[in-house]
C-alpha cells in the first residue's frame, strides 16, 4: 500500500501586528471542516473558548448552527494581532479523522521563517501534546510547560514565551468553561484582554 502525505492546506495566518502565535498540530479531513480558517471543525471548541473570553458568548464565532464564521474569526484575530499555525506543515494521515493520535509529521514548521514575519510576536502558544511534542524538537532543551504554563524560550536572539495550552478538541475531558478560563489566563498575562 503507498503511503501518502498530506500538505497543510491552509498556509499561516500572520497578520502584521501578530503578538500571539497559535499552533495546533494539523487541520482535520476537508470534510468536517465548516469554514476555510484554522478550528474549521465544527465540533472543535476554540472559536467557543474565544466567544466566551472576549465576547461573553460562546457562540459568537457561529455563522449559522453547523457553521463558523470565517469573516468574525479573521476580523478578531486582526483586530487582537493573534496569528494562526500548525507545528506540522506536511503529515500521513494514518486514519481518516481528526485525531492527533493517527498523525506522523513528515515535516514540521520552520520557525526561522515563520519569527521573522511577525517580529512584534511576545508569545506562542501550542493547543494540544502532539503540537507541543513537534515544537519542542524544534527548541532543543526547551522544558516542557504545564498545562496552562509557560516557559521563556529564546530562539535565534528572539526571547519569547511559549504556553502550552490545552487542546481544544472535545476529545481532551475539560468542560468549555474550564478551558475558557486557561486561555483567559494566557491571554491576561499578555495582557490581550
Amino acid at each position: 500500500m503507498e503511503v501518502r502525505t498530506e500538505q497543510h492546506p491552509l498556509g499561516f495566518f500572520l497578520p502584521p501586528n501578530c503578538r500571539l502565535l497559535m499552533l495546533g498540530s494539523f487541520p482535520p479531513p476537508k470534510a468536517r471542516w465548516s469554514m476555510d480558517f484554522y478550528y474549521p471543525n465544527i465540533i472543535n471548541d476554540m472559536w467557543r473558548i474565544m466567544g466566551l473570553i472576549f465576547y461573553e458568548d460562546k457562540d459568537y464565532f457561529l455563522a449559522n448552527p453547523k457553521a463558523f464564521s470565517r469573516e468574525k474569526a479573521v476580523a478578531f484575530c486582526e483586530a487582537k494581532g493573534i496569528g494562526l499555525g500548525d507545528t506540522a506543515v506536511e503529515v500521513i494521515r494514518q486514519k481518516a479523522n481528526a485525531s492527533d493520535k493517527f498523525l506522523e509529521v513528515v515535516k514540521p514548521l520552520d520557525l526561522s521563517v515563520i519569527l521573522p514575519a511577525i517580529p512584534q510576536c511576545q508569545a506562542i502558544a501550542v493547543t494540544g501534546q502532539k503540537a507541543m511534542d513537534t515544537i519542542l524538537s524544534l527548541l532543543p532543551g526547551t522544558k516542557e510547560p504545564t498545562v496552562g504554563g509557560s516557559v521563556v524560550v529564546d530562539y535565534k536572539g528572539h526571547s519569547l514565551l511559549l504556553f502550552r495550552m490545552p487542546s481544544s478538541s472535545r476529545a481532551y475531558p475539560k468542560p468549555l468553561i474550564e478551558k475558557a478560563e486557561v486561555y483567559k489566563s494566557m491571554f491576561e498575562t499578555l495582557k490581550m484582554v
